[in-house]
């Protein structure tokens, strides 16, 4: 089984298919970081200079991604383990060749959010510089991540909201998969949106 976690920076991906992995009812789990797979060097991708004149990848577009590499490493996990889950900006692009049961999710979370994320993540606890953040945002991440992540929401099959537990959501997600009779065994419980 497939299982691809697809949304914006900062939605909560990665977080998700942890908890999706640790809480895989009865069935040992691989994880594939989409992040793992952006080309390293010009020629390959989409690269721009920036400010300075430096080339950078334009990791907001999918043609950056080398997901051939990402499509064949997801083939190799599903011959090896029962569930493979992909999570990253463009993971509902995946296309294994293997036949199996496919389930895409789409993490979403307001912009405003999946910003505060990020600045916490790069510039707060890795160093990157804020204005430089920002002003990619404002001038490109914003526009990329309306034309190219936005639209794969209408492609799949649950959209969840990535500002609940991360734990709270692999539980919804196991039990949509088990309502659709994608995954053996009991039911997991759902938590009561009604309890604090």
């Amino acid at each position: 089984m497939l299982v691809t976690l697809t949304g914006g920076a900062g939605a909560g991906k990665t977080t998700l298919a942890a908890a999706l992995a640790a809480a895989a009812p009865q069935m040992s789990a691989q994880v594939l970081h989409g992040d793992d797979y952006y080309f390293p060097t010009p020629g390959q991708g989409v690269w721009a200079p920036d400010d300075t004149g430096e080339l950078r990848l334009d990791v907001g577009d999918p043609r950056s991604q080398d997901l051939t590499r990402l499509s064949d490493d997801t083939d190799t996990a599903l011959a090896r383990v029962p569930v493979v889950i992909v999570d990253g900006l463009f993971a509902r692009h995946v296309t294994p060749r293997t036949p199996c049961t496919r389930f895409d999710v789409f993490v979403d979370l307001p912009a405003d959010l999946r910003l505060a994320r990020k600045i916490q993540r790069k510039c707060l606890r890795d160093g990157f510089p804020l204005d430089v953040l920002l002003r990619n945002y404002l001038d490109h991440r914003r526009d990329a991540h309306d034309r190219h992540i936005e639209p794969l929401r209408d492609d799949c099959d649950m959209v969840v909201d990535g500002s609940l537990p991360a734990d709270d959501l692999a539980r919804r997600v196991w039990s949509a998969m088990a309502d659709r009779d994608l995954v053996p065994g009991p039911r997991p419980p759902v938590p009561d949106d009604r309890c604090p």
